[in-house]
């Protein structure tokens, strides 16, 4: 067990804990999403378990948080960035700094031991052998292998080592954190909202990372497929208390539904158990034949009050969104033919995506994927005619109403309040028909009265949902619509897009909602566009056949269309650049084979009693490194 929590409470207001008799451990090898609806406590209980936060006292007085002694614990906090002037190779390299000084410390005896003598070269070997084995058995020659696959992986492959951290962005600060702590390997790994600034590809790949991560995990996220594919178990917080499923996210959703209908059940039958216990008390308790009954069957039912099924709690009660239009389009609806997707303005101004040309059929529902600036939000904007364009044509079909979803909310005025900002765009409605139909999203009481400037992302999404619903449009055009809102607005916003049968085109991260609703995927890339039929697990199959399939370079090499005529004085160069090569690599596989030989000798107690041996093998295992280098030379030169 590396870490276990038992009877944790906190309060922060007086009376009413914000947590209430919190336990659980954690195993090695554990992947456990907590969950819980946004303000529940997550961040709280975390902070508790790596101790930034105490914990209150517990009726019992037997609260404790304990961790496995030589347990480490790696902690990303959500929105937490890497700060300070070190530059990004300092910072990567630092999880490595013990091993990293061993390594200096091994190329120091080695130049120093075939010096020496005595007992000097005797201790000078045993150290050189300890330190080599301890260097090699933690993987000290893959550091910068490691390095490059973090850093490759989180979207920093072709960064500029030498940058300062200071320069980066947030998102990008906070992603360099997360590259840090994946180095440092902790046996606990802590992550808040891991995924907040990945791209698709970075998220993907952080799952693949996570899920042969040697210690275990412990996530907080409202990324629904990241936690299907990564965890065995999930952590729920909810009404103060935790409630433990097994499996993945879907599991945990089938089996609180299957728990809440047993609970309501057993509720029930156990009122009806009331009713009818209450019936003859009721009856019975003043005939002299059956008081001593009546007696007994309170009893019974003093004790079923107190010790029964709690009434089980209704759940919050969701938003509605229900989309509609009013128009039945043509079945051609959107037709892209040689446009460029660019960005800025006059000499400022780029192409991100040349000659794009695409076709959308009525009923469609497509979802766009890509990189993160790849120009994904910017061909939502320009097939709209609210970016322009240069080249190319965008024509829409007749009668397409478009009612469009921007993640950035940036078509509310932040000045107005949330009534006046439905009231302005639909004036022949009166407050009580706007107050119903924002109640209908949960913006309720003064919220309604609220500058949309200071409302929260999830209130914002709403309010722009609540609009779209007015605006009937046949053709939903959506970017990210699911960022700020908690898991249980994302599956009835789902629901409602699912039983949306107009067009609809899609940018999104979230591939819960891409699984669910889209019957076609675009990938866009810095190399172009290509589409895929079905979903996103659709569009996975389809790229991984795609990888089987590739040529390897061996066949690309066969495939080359012509031979070019080369002198017999080239021909004979080739030649004896390739046997060059060939020897060199024959070389390279015995010295290596002998410096393994060598290393073993120098850690045998036997030898390191013969100082000359011992200086002897120090000084050829320095030629045979030396002889290693200049082979690779003459090896690369040969490729």
């Amino acid at each position: 067990m590396l870490l276990s929590a038992e009877h944790i409470w906190k309060y922060f207001e007086a009376d009413i804990p914000t947590l209430e008799d919190i336990s659980f451990s954690i195993e090695k090898g554990d992947r456990i999403g907590l969950v819980g609806v946004n303000g529940c406590g997550k961040t709280t209980l975390l902070n508790i378990i790596t101790d930034r936060i105490g914990f209150d006292p517990t009726p019992g007085g037997d609260g404790a948080v304990n961790v496995a002694r030589d347990c480490t614990v790696g902690y990303l906090e959500q929105n937490s960035g890497m700060g300070g002037e070190n530059t990004v190779d300092f910072e990567m390299h630092r999880p490595f700094s013990a091993l990293l000084d061993e390594y200096r410390r091994i190329e120091e005896l080695s130049e120093k031991m075939p010096l020496l003598s005595g007992d000097d070269l005797e201790n000078a070997a045993a150290e050189y052998a300890k330190l080599s084995a301890h260097f090699e058995a933690n993987d000290g020659y893959l550091i910068d292998v490691k390095i490059n696959t973090v850093l490759g992986g989180m979207g920093f492959a072709g960064i500029d080592r030498q940058r300062k951290i200071s320069s980066l962005s947030g998102g990008e600060r906070t992603r360099m954190a997360l590259c840090k702590l994946l180095l440092e390997s902790p046996d606990l790994l802590i992550l808040d909202e891991p995924t907040n600034h990945l791209d698709l590809e970075s998220t993907m790949w952080l799952e693949g990372y996570l899920s042969d991560y040697k210690g275990a995990v412990l996530v907080v996220s409202h990324n629904r497929y990241f936690l299907d594919k990564l965890c065995t178990r999930i952590f729920e917080l909810e009404d103060r208390r935790l409630n433990i499923y097994k499996g993945n996210y879907t599991a945990y959703l089938r089996l609180k539904k299957a728990e809440n209908e047993r609970r309501e059940k057993l509720y029930e039958q156990q009122q009806q158990k009331i009713r009818e216990l209450q019936f003859y008390i009721d009856k019975n308790r003043v005939s002299a034949t059956s008081a001593k009954q009546a007696k007994n069957k309170q009893h019974m039912l003093d004790r079923i009050v107190e010790e029964g099924v709690e009434k089980p709690k209704k759940p919050k009660r969701p938003p509605k969104i229900r989309l509609e239009y009013d128009i039945v389009p043509p079945k051609e609806v959107l037709s892209v033919n040689g446009v460029d997707i660019s960005v800025g303005e006059g000499d400022a101004r780029r192409t991100l995506i040349g000659s794009l040309s695409l076709e959308i059929r009525r009923g469609e529902k497509v979802g766009i994927i890509g990189p993160n600036g790849v120009g994904k939000s910017s061909i939502l904007k320009t097939i709209q005619n609210i970016n322009p364009h240069e080249s190319g044509t965008v024509r829409w079909a007749q009668n397409v109403k478009i009612a469009y979803f921007d993640q950035k909310n940036e078509e509310l005025d932040p000045r107005n309040t949330v009534i006046e900002e439905v009231h302005r765009r639909y004036p022949r409605m009166n407050d009580a028909e706007i107050r119903t139909l924002l109640g209908g999203v949960l913006l309720t009481g003064e919220n309604v009265f609220k500058p949309v400037g200071v409302i929260s992302g999830g209130e914002k999404t709403k309010l722009s949902f609540a609009i779209m619903m007015l605006r009937r449009g046949n053709v939903l055009i959506l970017d990210e619509p699911t960022n700020h809102l908690d898991s249980a607005t994302c599956e009835v916003l789902e629901d409602a897009l699912v039983e949306f049968d107009g067009t609809m085109i899609l940018v999104s991260h979230d591939r819960y909602l891409l699984n669910k609703v889209v019957t076609r995927i675009i990938e866009v890339t810095p190399n172009g566009v290509k589409s895929y039929e079905g979903n996103f697990d659709s569009y996975i199959a389809a790229k991984e056949l795609e990888a089987e399939t590739a040529p390897k370079p061996a066949e690309a090499v066969k495939k080359e269309p012509k031979k070019q005529y080369r002198t017999r004085e080239q021909r004979a160069a080739d030649a004896k650049r390739k046997q060059e090569h060939r020897d060199a690599e024959e070389r390279i596989d015995a010295l290596e084979a002998e410096i393994k030989e060598i290393e073993a000798a120098l850690a045998d107690p036997a030898v390191g009693g013969d100082y000359q041996k011992v200086a002897e093998l120090c000084e050829r295992l320095e030629e045979a490194k030396r002889e290693v280098e200049e082979m690779m030379e003459v090896w690369l030169r040969g490729e």
